[in-house]
């Protein structure tokens, strides 16, 4: 293996356990989400017991509105992570997204860590993954056929990271030509694609760019959760301690980059309801997902389904996913029980006011 491999195969290794161990959440922003609230309705004429929590993704049923976004793969450790995560995904009927799949093109040695998913969740839904970086640069068919071979996806995300990649010790940050190439990527592959930010938010512009480039579905992963500006700041300075690349009355602000979710929600919803070219734009909402009442607010203002990578990655460390997930969802059915929405399609029909 190569210096670069390894190089790769540590910050896979380091990404997870800085998220785990260090705190890299946003301090100035949040997801938006505490600024909206739903209208109590004391006769809601429904039983709590009959709420249906089931919706459709990628033309499959799911059991809940909620997926287990991207994460690892990628060296050792990340085959019992993912291996986890699939099992879980696959208990519960809900979609699993991996992490990026480059070092799987690089090297075969890994590609273990990925398959592992589909494994263990042979009827789930389940996403391929790779960077905007990697598009831009360009991707060969093998590559684009490999990609969705190792896991046999249902869809390819599409990561965006800009700001990830600009603190990134070792960064790409040679995103000219992406939006060009993602059009050749969207009309040849034979799966959807997903576009997916990293944790700085999707503007409406910016949704409808990506959509004229043929993506399908957009996810929002806005500002409110991990700042993986701060993930990257962190093993920037393990690394140069006494190095400063800008100016200290800039970094907080850098380092807390981003749209709100909820603004990223309200964005989009927008754009589809002004251009019906864009009305079938699938939309997922992730950034900062706490619980089953940001959930429940999330699909209010626009989302189709919502996904966390972040807090399921502490409660698998834990020892608790599974527990974490069915609790967010009884929230969610709390919330839908306390405005009168039976089903998950109600639910999006359902008024909610900004305080």
């Amino acid at each position: 293996m190569n210096d670069s491999r390894n190089i790769t195969t540590d910050r896979k290794q380091s990404h997870v356990e800085t998220c785990l161990n260090r705190p890299v959440g946003f301090d100035t922003r949040t997801t938006g989400f505490e600024r909206y609230e739903f209208t109590h309705n004391a006769a809601p004429e429904i039983n709590f017991c009959d709420i249906d929590l089931s919706t459709g993704f990628l033309d499959r049923t799911i059991a809940y509105p909620f997926m287990i976004s991207s994460m690892t793969g990628g060296y050792a450790r990340a085959e019992d992570l993912n291996r986890s995560l699939a099992s879980t995904a696959e208990q519960l009927n809900i979609p699993l997204g991996v992490g990026s799949m480059r070092q799987a093109l690089e090297n075969d040695a890994y590609r273990q860590s990925f398959s592992v998913v589909r494994q263990e969740a042979p009827t789930i839904p389940l996403l391929a993954n790779i960077g905007a970086s990697e598009v831009a640069k360009g991707l060969s068919g093998r590559e684009l056929e490999l990609l969705i071979d190792i896991i046999r996806a249902d869809g390819l995300i599409v990561h965006l990271n800009p700001a990830q990649e600009l603190f990134q010790p070792e960064g790409n940050t040679n995103f000219k030509n992406f939006l060009s190439r993602l059009q050749i990527l969207t009309s040849t592959l034979p799966v959807p694609v997903i576009a997916k930010e990293v944790g700085c938010g999707i503007s409406s512009s910016t949704a409808a760019r990506l959509c004229e480039a043929g993506v399908q579905i957009i996810d929002v992963a806005g500002a409110g959760g991990i700042s993986w500006q701060k993930v990257e700041e962190e093993r920037y300075l393990q690394q140069f301690e006494h190095d400063r690349r800008f100016s200290p009355s800039a970094l907080p602000e850098l380092l807390n980059w981003g749209i709100p979710t909820a603004r990223c929600l309200t964005g989009i919803a927008e754009l589809k309801e002004k251009e019906s070219r864009f009305r079938r734009t699938g939309i997922v909402a992730s950034g900062g997902i706490s619980n089953g009442i940001d959930i429940a607010k999330a699909i209010a203002l626009g989302a189709d389904i919502c996904g966390s990578a972040g807090m399921m990655l502490k409660a698998l460390h834990k020892g608790v996913l599974e527990e974490t997930i069915v609790t967010w969802m009884n929230d969610l059915r709390a919330v839908m029980f306390l405005v009168g929405a039976q089903n998950i399609q109600q639910l999006k029909k359902t008024s909610i006011s900004i305080i």
